[in-house]
């Protein structure tokens, strides 16, 4: 992704502000959150866009959940990766580029605990919608 392409921040203005204060603060989690920026490619406009999820480690690969706080679709940036999965992570000061994809179903089981044991209100988001929640593995490409 080129640094000096523009990005644009969520819509949500609570996410874009939880951006705001990451970016203002270089990379300061929410207490007891593990919180990192993803930027993906746009699937249908080619632009980049930057959203603050909280992640989980497995070793050296992170872990998300496109939770989309528990709503019937999948969010829009889990759309984007699935399209491209070319994205740039930061976390803390750090950012880096990286591969994301899909958990398999053989991966999801325990993937899914490790989420579920750090952050309990994912259990709630599965149970709030009929859509299975997809685990997404973010692995550094360089």
């Amino acid at each position: 992704m080129d640094r000096q392409e523009e990005i644009a921040d969520s819509p949500n203005e609570w996410v874009a502000q939880h951006i705001r204060h990451y970016l203002e603060t270089n990379g300061q989690a929410r207490p007891g959150m593990n919180d990192l920026l993803l930027t993906t490619r746009g699937r249908k406009s080619g632009k980049l866009r930057r959203t603050a999820l909280v992640h989980v480690r497995d070793g050296d690969r992170y872990i998300l959940a496109a939770s989309n706080a528990g709503a019937d679709q999948h969010p829009a940036w889990y759309l984007n990766l699935t399209a491209n999965p070319n994205v740039t992570v930061q976390i803390g000061p750090e950012s880096f580029p990286a591969a994301a994809r899909t958990a398999t179903p053989d991966e999801k089981p325990r993937l899914w605990e490790l989420i579920v044991a750090a952050v309990p209100s994912y259990q709630g988001y599965q149970e709030a919608t009929s859509r299975e929640i997809p685990v997404v593995i973010i692995d550094r490409t360089y």
